[in-house]
């Protein structure tokens, strides 16, 4: 069972074409609010839509226990924020299931909200991996219900859909160094090129300036490995478990040969002089870079006064709430927002989609890191000139994007 909630047009266009992009996409009303009720499970699932571009949004699809319409509306918002400050033509969506992933019935849930979401599926809702659902899961569902991929409602525009299926599904499944494909490390790619354009913003030397990230999957384990990678000391990770610390700089790549399914790792097998701390010690680890990678609402009023970090990197979404921002403000630390350190798998995708980049991963890698780097650079730079907070340089750059991408053509699929 589904019910859906509409906001009117605005703006003489119709709601949610390129007219819709005109409105602060921090004030306007979502498009779109869809809940849906599992009749097996009696779990319920949320669509939020909260921009179309070319009748197109982006989002992907997470599962938790306690996911609610709130959570994902805001995660919609945040995604028509990422598209517009990456200049991607199309909007924000977000979709949500209150359901526990472990739980046996999960991919089953998954299939049937998929099958309920099908109208928008199929001609305008792109979706992918979120917390909970992994892109090949996700993926599994689509090929069972005829639609091949999660991007299917981008691909099925293109004059030659089998043709662009072959170009995402090369991308996707490029292989990069570690083991590991292109698509399940861009996310994390991007963000560790947040991290390393905050430390050449300010001068910092790689090998001295150390880094604390809160989870360890594929965000925070992509993250981890390409700043290990760049020389940069990963002191502290923290899984659902617990926090590892050590601070000389963890292991990265022997860490995460040590995860299981859902990025927690196998206490049993660690080196000796990684100690074990309490999950929520991550966040007041002796580092120049807190990385909170793993929850929404994890950086709160009541944590802030144990951040030690020096820069805040959002890997998740909403990863700090507004009051706690505005404390750490106060406290001179900047918090480099979630749609734009965490929006390199969103960007990726679509330059992937629109053949701006193909299935070397060198050109990915090129292109993430020339955009994160130089948007951290501006945000920064305005910070460090008049204390403006990053987001509100972010939100004012979404902005002004959305208003040119408003008067673009329509997106056009190769």
């Amino acid at each position: 069972m589904t019910t859906m909630e509409n906001r009117p047009a605005t703006g003489g266009t119709a709601a949610g074409t390129r007219g819709a992009g005109a409105t602060d996409i921090r004030t306007s009303e979502p498009l779109l609010r869809l809940t849906w009720t599992d009749p097996v499970t009696g779990a319920q699932g949320f669509l939020v839509v909260h921009t179309l571009a070319s009748g197109l949004a982006t989002g992907g699809t997470r599962m938790r226990a306690g996911c609610t319409m709130k959570e994902v509306e805001d995660l919609a918002r945040g995604m028509a924020a990422k598209t517009a400050t990456f200049d991607l033509p199309v909007g924000g969506a977000k979709g949500g299931i209150d359901f526990d992933p472990k739980d046996s019935r999960a991919v089953e849930v998954l299939e049937r909200f998929c099958q309920a979401m099908r109208p928008w599926l199929d001609a305008h809702w792109v979706t992918a991996e979120d917390l909970g659902v992994p892109q090949h899961l996700i993926d599994d569902v689509f090929d069972r219900l005829g639609l091949e991929q999660s991007y299917h409602a981008a691909i099925s525009r293109a004059p030659h859909p089998e043709r662009t299926l072959r170009r995402v599904q090369a991308g996707l499944n490029a292989p990069v160094p570690g083991g590991l494909l292109l698509g399940d490390v861009i996310g994390g790619y991007g963000v560790a090129q947040a991290c390393l354009g905050a430390a050449g913003a300010w001068g910092w030397e790689h090998e001295t300036t150390t880094v604390a990230i809160q989870g360890i999957g594929t965000m925070g384990g992509g993250a981890a490995f390409y700043l290990h990678e760049a020389g940069m000391p990963v002191v502290a990770v923290a899984d659902a478990a617990g926090t590892l610390y050590r601070p000389e700089g963890l292991d990265v790549p022997a860490l995460l040969e040590l995860r299981d399914a859902y990025g927690e790792i196998d206490r049993s097998r660690l080196p000796e002089d990684v100690q074990q701390l309490p999950r929520d010690a991550v966040i007041a680890t002796d580092a120049d870079i807190l990385v909170p990678a793993a929850i929404s609402y994890a950086v709160t009023p009541d944590n802030v006064p144990d951040v030690a970090a020096k820069v805040v990197v959002e890997a998740a979404n909403s990863a700090t709430t507004p009051e706690a921002e505005a404390m750490l403000a106060a406290r001179e630390i900047p918090v480099i927002p979630d749609f734009v350190a965490n929006a390199g798998a969103a960007a990726w995708a679509w330059w992937l989609l629109l053949g701006y980049v193909d299935a070397d991963p060198a050109t990915s890698f090129h292109r993430l890191r020339t955009e994160m780097q130089s948007k951290v650079a501006m945000l920064l730079g305005s910070w460090d000139v008049d204390g403006t907070p990053l987001r509100e340089t972010a939100w004012q750059l979404a902005s002004a994007n959305r208003e040119v991408l408003a008067e673009s053509p329509d997106v056009s699929i190769p």
